[in-house]
Order: C-alpha cells, then sequence, then structure tokens
C-alpha cells in the first residue's frame, strides 16, 4: 500500500493538492479544538463526558458525528458544513420549484457562479442562525442537559459575550466553506466531503476505545470484525452500476466523419448516496429536541409514548419509521436529482440512442423504468445498513448507540467519500501514465 503511494508524492502537481488537503485538513481539526472566547473549555469537556452517559447520548451522538466533536464543545468551528450542505440541499429543491433556478443551471458556467453565490448567501444566513440558536441554548443551560449547575459553560452570561461568540461561530462557519471550496478548487476530491470525513474519522479512535473499556477484548473484536463484513458489503454495492448501453450514429461535418462510437450510460445502484439517510436522522431526531425545548421533565402521556416509541432506538416502532423514511427520501432525492427527459433530450441532440428504443419520450420512459428498478435495492441497502446499530442495541438491550462506531451514516459517508476521493487520484495518475493508485 506504501508502494503505491510513491507515484503521488513524485509528480509535483499531485504533490502540491494533497499536501494542500492535508494542510487544510489540520487547519480545520486545530479550529474545531479551540474554544471559542467567553467558553469555559473544562466545564464543557467534563458537562459533555457526562451527558454522553445518559438518556439524551444519542442525540449528542448525532451532533458530534458531523462536527467532530466540534459543536458540543462550542468551538470556533462549532458549527462546522452543515450550514453549506443544507444550503446546498435548498437551493438543489429550489431548482425544482423555481424556473428561475432551473434557468441559471442550463446557462452553464456563468449560472453555475450565480447558483453558488446564492448557496453562500443561504449559508451565512443559515450559519448565524444556528449559531444564535446553540448559544441560547448554552446560556439556559439546554445544550447540554443534566451538567451541574456549578460548572457553566458560559460563566459570563452578558450580551456583549454571547454577541462575540456568535459572531465568532458565524465566521467560522463561513471559514470552513472556503476550505471546502478550496479543497475542490486546488486539491482532490469534494471539500465538503473530506471535511465531514476528517471530523467523523477524528472520533473513531474514541470511539473504539469506549468499546474496549466498557465491553471488553471480545465484544471489541467482534465489532471489528462485523466493520470489515459491513465495509466489503458497502464497498460492493456503491460500486455496483447499472450499464445502458448507447449508441451514436455516424454524422460528417464538412470532411470529418463523427460518431459511430458505442458507449454506456451508468445508473449507479445507490444514486442518492448519503443524502436520504440524514435526511432520515435529523427528521426522527426532531422530537427530541421538541421534547427537550418544550416538555422538558413532563409525564404527559404523548411525551412518555415519544420517549419510549420514536426517541429510543431499540424501538420497533423507531427502526420501522427509520427504515421507512430512508426509503421515501431515497426516492424523493433521486426523483429531483436525475430527470430521464433531460438525458432524454441530451441523447437525442448528439444523435445518441439505447439500441432497441426510439428517441426521445420512448428513451424517457424506459430509463425512468430502469430508475425506478434499481432505486427499490438502492433504498433497500441504504435502511438495512441504517438500521443495523438500532437491530444490535435491541439484541443487546437497548444500550446506547453512541459507542457503535461504523454504524449507519457514519460507514457510509467514510466509504463514499474514501471511493470517490480514490478514483480522483487514479484517474490523475493514469493520465501521467503511471500503472494507477490501486493495482
Amino acid at each position: 500500500m506504501l508502494s503505491a503511494l510513491v507515484p503521488i508524492f513524485r509528480t509535483p502537481d499531485l504533490r502540491r493538492k494533497v499536501l494542500i488537503v492535508l494542510g487544510i485538513v489540520v487547519l480545520y481539526r486545530f479550529g474545531a479544538t479551540l474554544p471559542s472566547p467567553g467558553v469555559d473549555f473544562k466545564n464543557v469537556s467534563e458537562c459533555i463526558d457526562s451527558v454522553s452517559k445518559g438518556a439524551n447520548a444519542d442525540v449528542y451522538s448525532l451532533i458530534n458525528m458531523f462536527s467532530g466533536g466540534a459543536l458540543l464543545q462550542l468551538s470556533v468551528f462549532a458549527i462546522g458544513i452543515m450550514p453549506y450542505i443544507t444550503a446546498s440541499i435548498i437551493i438543489q429543491l429550489l431548482m425544482v420549484v423555481i424556473p428561475r433556478f432551473e434557468t441559471l443551471r442550463k446557462e452553464g458556467q456563468a449560472g453555475q457562479a450565480k447558483i453558488t453565490q446564492y448557496t453562500r448567501y443561504l449559508t451565512v444566513a443559515l450559519a448565524l442562525l444556528q449559531s444564535t440558536a446553540i448559544v441560547a441554548m448554552a446560556s439556559r443551560g439546554q445544550l447540554l442537559q443534566g451538567c451541574p449547575a456549578d460548572k457553566p459553560i458560559l460563566p459570563n452570561n452578558d450580551l456583549f459575550t454571547l454577541i462575540v461568540i456568535v459572531v465568532t461561530m458565524t465566521a467560522g462557519a463561513i471559514i470552513v466553506m472556503w476550505f471546502g471550496e478550496l479543497i475542490t478548487e486546488r486539491g482532490i476530491g469534494n471539500g465538503m466531503s473530506l471535511l465531514i470525513f476528517a471530523g467523523i474519522a477524528s472520533r473513531l479512535p474514541a470511539d473504539g476505545q469506549k468499546i474496549l473499556q466498557s465491553q471488553g477484548g471480545l465484544v471489541f473484536g467482534l465489532v471489528c470484525v462485523a466493520v470489515v463484513v459491513i465495509l466489503v458489503a458497502v464497498v460492493f454495492v456503491e460500486q455496483g452500476q447499472r450499464r445502458i448501453p448507447v449508441q451514436y450514429a455516424k454524422r460528417m461535418v464538412g470532411r470529418k466523419m463523427y460518431g459511430g462510437s458505442s458507449t454506456y450510460l451508468p445508473l449507479k445502484v445507490n444514486t442518492a448516496g448519503v443524502i436520504p439517510v440524514i435526511f432520515a436522522s435529523s427528521l426522527l431526531y426532531l422530537p427530541q429536541l421538541v421534547i427537550q425545548l418544550v416538555a422538558n421533565g413532563s409525564t404527559s402521556s404523548w411525551v412518555v409514548w415519544i420517549q419510549n416509541n420514536l426517541v429510543n432506538p431499540a424501538s420497533p416502532w423507531h427502526i420501522v419509521v427509520y427504515f421507512a423514511l430512508i426509503i421515501f427520501f431515497t426516492y424523493f432525492y433521486v426523483a429531483i436529482t436525475f430527470n430521464p427527459e433531460e438525458r432524454a433530450d441530451e441523447m437525442k441532440k448528439f444523435g445518441g440512442f439505447i439500441p432497441g428504443i426510439r428517441p426521445g419520450k420512448p428513451t424517457a420512459d424506459y430509463l425512468n423504468y430502469v430508475l425506478q428498478r434499481i432505486t427499490l435495492p438502492g433504498s433497500l441497502y441504504l435502511g438495512i445498513i441504517a438500521i443495523l446499530p438500532n437491530l444490535f442495541l435491541e439484541m443487546g438491550g437497548g444500550s446506547s448507540t453512541s459507542n457503535l462506531p461504523f454504524g449507519g451514516t457514519m460507514i457510509l459517508i467514510i466509504v463514499v467519500v474514501a471511493l470517490d476521493t480514490t478514483k480522483q487520484i487514479e484517474s490523475q495518475l493514469m493520465q501521467r501514465n503511471y500503472e494507477g493508485f490501486l493495482k
């Protein structure tokens, strides 16, 4: 494996890109551990240790997963990359609803630059909103519930201090957005995905240590074996695709003959990626957040039912609803991101056709038929991978999921980002007449 890395560092351009990525990741992790001004880092660390063992450990585990532990520590990069991801998803959804965004998308590079500008503006607004909400919850003692009263997270709750923390976190989110765009532009891979990958990977040693200390070496070894099996299965499905043959007709342009080639249109089994799991996870944790903010400490029947069925990850209700939401969001996301009619028009414009299928609407209907058929196993695969930790909880008596690394969303993000980055390195090495990254 180390010998495969040698060609990367022998190539000046590729070496520069890899070093840029590594340098930005180091800066990102440094900012994720740097406390914001006015935050008592010692008290925050002690509070996190206490709440991670309580009843709300799963909510805090989800929060920590995407921020790499930065959010609960109220660090400079506490908001992280999530405002940009949320803004990107909102803009993508608006392309289906608002014709103006759809027109911009079809204008090429100029339209894409305008869409990126709108995404940045929306990111700043969302970062300001999220940082204000988090600081307000921290000042009221609702961010880390169960924290001792004599160890406040914010020793000084005056207005000026709160404004400084909000401005710091918002500026940190903007810097993280710039980091991600810098990696995408001058480095290798998708910048936003790599930053999420870095945050998740930073938690794995601590999670493994918790399992080893609390469950012993035998359970830790079984978890490692299960992780390897799941990784192999995820890589196998992520690489799976349906290749639809496409034939291009010959055409004369001046004295030259163009076309006449055969290629294929690849449709991945998991076209939606990890987005449906993120949507479903966020939606399922909303009831817990509502209970914390509205009915904290209440013993009403509806509060007890929500806590026992929707909030409890070992509950059959939670597992069924989680699985159903993932399937729904998979079909929904594929429907808004892949337009069969648009693909059919592009093929027709360049003289391409699927053998045995007429160009135009029949081609669009055929693509839609194939897409619907491969989306079903893709959605089932996402649902099964996501609920595996919950099934382990049901068999293990309902302990916390916070000590289950590589579970659900985490393993999907790690595998998808690693495969995408490896493919980009492989393609750049192949352009320089090397054997490639993986032999």
